[in-house]
């Protein structure tokens, strides 16, 4: 039998899969060693696969100048009309940036001193005494429109801050049209022409300070008897609180301010030539808290002029008066108001000052007044009379203050334009220096730094001059409190038989 075999179509797939390949990994670093030239120019020797990588950032480079080419041509730039640029120059925005900017700026030019010679402290210090006893002018700020031909009529440092000093000015009669209260924040850090902030009112200023728990607040006390308080996180000038006008507050001219208190409990004390002696929080300036009238006796109302807290005092407090005589009292319990009198100057009171320096012995009883009769009296809360009197000036005393860390040293200014520095344990006669600061100017106020190192003096045109003290008035040695003991009680021996006068103190108590 014959098969015939038939044949079809068959569909074949064919499928390839490959082996599974097996990763190995090593410790070693997986990129080809390349050996570098010891030579400290890179560039000197081409190495291979960096000429490769410098070149194609080479030819990369055009393109990124067309892109820059390209954005700048997408949008064109154009001159801003005269209009546009009045109204962004005077937009407070652009306001605030320039002056931030600009302080930026005047702070890094002042930064560091090129002309500063290391050699002069090295002779200087070979005779170490009349180095550390010597002086030199830091800082010298005047502004033409809101200083100068204005008296500086006070100062206060910053504690927060310690190189911020607070200037309060009076009015200036030649510029009718400019407010008559000025107050300007001076950085001492930097040798800038210009205030760190300028606030003013309408009254004149007559005394300020930083308040104390608080680097923001500014407190000023007007010749009208008004409290003004500005706020340097605000972008105003003028007071963001003032007192009222008021029967119930001051009528007249504010010389004193004052914060007393701690950090969770305080308040300002401010007194008056009206006789009055408020106390302010500073949450609600509305009205006083607290006041009183300062009278000795039954006589009239006391036209206080200068107010001091002994150290560490909240209650007890001496005043200064126009009549020339010192009053101590307190501010609470049942003998609140004045209570002793102290008599010795034959003119105005112009400024007093507590002891502050803390040490071995106790001198927080003692107090320093100047007045108008050319003379510094040192005086104790325990005696009635002067323990001494410093008359060397020829002419007015208007301001005196002890150092914050030397027991026995003291600052003084005068009207004939000369700080006067003292060290009671060095000499009791004369100062241990007198810088004739200005020979044109009374200088009006004086104020030591927080740590010594810096005294500031303000004249009656507007100038405030920082001077560098040496380390013979800021760096006490150890045995300086003993020695100031001994001055007092040699004193006393002294003139145990004279009548106070001239260079002499009354002896009748201990200081």
């Amino acid at each position: 039998v014959n098969v015939i075999a038939r044949f079809g179509e068959v569909r074949v797939t064919q499928t390839s899969i490959p082996p599974k390949e097996i990763v190995t990994y090593s410790k070693e670093i997986q990129t080809d060693p390349i050996d570098f030239p010891e030579s400290d120019d890179l560039l000197a020797e081409p190495v291979d696969g960096i000429e490769t990588q410098t070149s194609a950032t080479d030819t990369s480079q055009p393109a990124t100048e067309e892109e820059e080419a390209e954005v700048q041509h997408a949008l064109p730039t154009r001159e801003l009309s005269e209009e546009e640029r009045t109204h962004i120059m005077g937009s407070q925005d652009f306001g605030r940036f320039f002056q931030h900017a600009s302080k930026m700026m005047q702070r890094a030019l002042c930064e560091t001193d090129v002309a500063i010679d290391y050699r002069e402290d090295e002779e200087e210090g070979k005779n170490e005494v009349a180095a550390g006893a010597k002086v030199k002018l830091s800082r010298q700020f005047s502004e033409d429109r809101w200083s100068r031909r204005r008296a500086v009529t006070c100062l206060d440092w910053s504690q927060q801050h310690p190189e911020l000093l607070v200037a309060s000015y009076s009015n200036n009669d030649e510029a009718p049209q400019d407010p008559d209260g000025v107050v300007l924040v001076w950085n001492s850090k930097f040798n800038a022409q210009t205030p760190e902030y300028i606030f003013h009112c309408q009254s004149a200023v007559m005394s300020t300070t930083f308040t104390k728990f608080n680097p923001h607040l500014v407190l000023g006390g007007c010749y009208s008897g008004q409290i003004a308080l500005w706020d340097i996180r605000s972008n105003k000038r003028t007071p963001v609180q003032r007192t009222p006008l008021s029967a119930q507050a001051h009528t007249h001219p504010i010389y004193c301010l004052s914060i007393v208190g701690t950090q969770n409990a305080h308040n300002l004390i401010s007194v008056s030539t009206d006789g009055k002696m408020c106390s302010w929080s500073l949450d609600m300036l509305s009205q006083p808290q607290d006041s009183q009238e300062l009278q000795y006796r039954t006589a009239k109302s006391v036209a206080v002029t200068s107010l001091a807290f002994p150290l560490g005092e909240v209650n007890n407090f001496t005043v200064g008066s126009e009549d020339g005589s010192v009053y101590s009292g307190c501010r609470h319990g049942s003998k609140a108001g004045i209570g002793e009198i102290f008599e010795g100057h034959t003119g105005p009171v112009t400024s007093l000052s507590s002891h502050t320096a803390s040490g071995q012995v106790d001198f927080s009883n003692l107090f320093l007044t100047s007045s108008f009769d050319w003379t510094v009296k040192l005086w104790s809360q325990k005696h009635q009379q002067a323990l001494y009197s410093f008359e060397t000036s020829s002419d007015y005393v208007f301001d005196v203050q002890w150092s914050p860390v030397h027991p026995a040293v003291f600052a003084s200014v005068d009207g004939v334009g000369h700080l006067d520095l003292w060290n009671m344990n060095t000499d009791t006669e004369v100062p241990v220096l007198s810088e004739p600061v200005d020979a044109v100017s009374a200088l009006n106020r004086v104020r030591w730094s927080s740590t010594g190192q810096q005294v500031a003096c303000g004249n009656a045109d507007g100038t405030v001059y920082i001077y560098d003290v040496g380390e013979h008035f800021h760096q006490p040695r150890a045995e300086e409190w003993t020695r100031l003991k001994n001055t007092l009680q040699d004193l006393q021996v002294s003139d145990a038989s004279s009548t106070p006068a001239s260079g002499t103190g009354s002896t009748s108590a201990p200081y």
